[in-house]
């Protein structure tokens, strides 16, 4: 008995001393409030993998060689970009933040580095886009975060010999996980202590050493010390926010979960199959049409609806929007995207108030629509065209004070019986969502 006691207490003690434990400050705290009220972001997929028009993969899926693929840095010259346009454009679009790629899975850094030749420096355009985007970002009032990839096509530490993709790019040295930790640590230093105040780091590319999603174990085949590098992130500035693009739940010194190309409780990408976390803010990132990065051939745009559509019901289950756009290699933004961002900002002037700081609604998503609350305030997105009256079952409140168009206040017919909510929804031309506001 005394050896079964012992044996225990020492499991327990090893156990103790391995797990990793995470206290977020107060500022911390403060941005998970803020991240979560938003609402509404920009993502920027954009680098050298724009030029062949093919997306953001195109090294991987043509299989080009490290040698081949470094010759577009000769060829990456934005001269049409214009950060003050970009910010002004997520702005007006009624974005709060916006997330930039610093550096994507073929390794290009989009700033001035110490630590790799191959970066925005070493092109002719010779401009670090990063400073500029953090500067206007800062000077606008719009929150900045960076995309930074844990995989690289192109370096030999990176353990190639246990990751899914990158087969293809010639490399023949060999892995040394403790070098490249030290080359990202490097790099995340600079990011965080060059550009001022970072709102978080977006984590991509965990998935390289698992198992695909849906597999029953996908357990990393290497340990990537994230307690390194969350706590290097979280002590140079302690209120950035940490996600990771892992497709799994959230691990520990991780401040919001994410989802891709789903939202939570769907899984029509098969990317998805995690739960949404009730203890941490959540995002879902989309595309306009079907690619990250510019893509020539890729027409399949979101209508203004749709896109509407998606930012509603995300706001419905306390979800942010992650919207993307891929720019053109010369920096500018193809009209297709622009025009639909503009129609989300003209939008969110008369409805923003349904979304902004709001909470899910008590219902998830129904064929009719959603719902999104905020203190005393019921907001009913009627979605679905066709709906002439929507019926609320278990309705949790007795009394409906006050029940009108959001729009301009028009009144509208509202009754509970037996605690069930029947609200009569008036016509409206041209509007993807005909929104009411029931006062409870």
């Amino acid at each position: 008995m005394k050896k079964i006691l012992l044996t225990i207490l020492l499991f327990v003690s090893v156990v103790s001393a391995n797990a990793q434990s995470y206290t977020p400050t107060v500022a911390n705290l403060e941005a998970r409030k803020w991240f979560s009220d938003a609402r509404f972001g920009l993502f920027i997929h954009w680098g050298p993998f724009s030029i062949p028009g093919s997306g953001e993969w195109v090294m991987n899926q043509r299989k080009i060689t490290v040698n081949n693929y470094t010759r577009l840095k000769d060829f990456f010259n934005p001269t049409a970009f214009d950060a003050a346009q970009y910010v002004s454009m997520a702005k007006n679009a009624g974005m709060k933040y916006i997330t930039l790629i610093t550096r994507h899975h073929d390794g290009f850094s989009m700033w001035d580095t110490k630590y790799s030749d191959f970066n925005i420096m070493n092109t002719p355009y010779k401009k670090d886009i990063v400073k500029m985007m953090a500067d206007e970002c800062h000077k606008q009032g719009i929150k900045l975060f960076l995309y930074y990839s844990l995989v690289d096509w192109r370096r030999d530490d990176y353990p190639r010999e246990t990751g899914k993709t990158g087969q293809s790019s010639g490399r023949k040295g060999k892995s040394d996980y403790a070098s490249y930790l030290q080359f990202m640590k490097n790099q995340l230093t600079e990011l965080l202590t060059n550009y001022g105040e970072v709102a978080g780091i977006w984590f991509d590319g965990h998935w390289d050493q698992t198992a695909p999603e849906g597999e029953k174990d996908r357990t990393s085949r290497i340990d990537w010390k994230y307690e390194e590098i969350y706590g290097l992130i979280h002590k140079l500035q302690p209120q950035c926010l940490i996600g990771n693009n892992h497709h799994l739940s959230p691990f520990v010194g991780e401040d919001f979960q994410m989802f891709e190309k789903d939202l939570p409780g769907e899984n029509k990408s098969g990317l998805s199959f995690q739960e949404a976390s009730d203890k941490l803010p959540v995002e879902v990132c989309e595309t306009i049409n079907g690619s990250w990065g510019f893509n020539l051939t890729d027409t399949t745009y979101k209508t203004n609806k749709q896109l509407i559509d998606y930012l509603v019901k995300a706001s419905s289950l306390g979800t942010n929007l992650l919207l993307n756009i891929g720019p053109m290699p010369n920096g500018q933004v193809q009209p297709e995207f622009i025009e639909r961002l503009q129609f989300m900002g003209a939008w969110l002037k008369t409805y923003g108030e349904s979304i902004y700081g709001t909470e899910a609604g008590y219902l998830k998503p129904q064929e009719w629509g959603s719902i999104t609350k905020k203190g005393n305030k019921m907001y009913i997105h009627v979605l679905n065209n066709k709906t002439a009256q929507v019926s609320l079952a278990n309705f949790p409140a007795k009394k409906i004070k006050k029940a009108y168009l959001l729009k301009d206040n028009t009144q509208v017919v509202s009754k509970i019986n037996n605690g069930i909510a029947n609200i009569s929804v008036p016509t409206l031309d041209n509007e993807p969502d005909r929104v009411i506001v029931l006062e409870l």
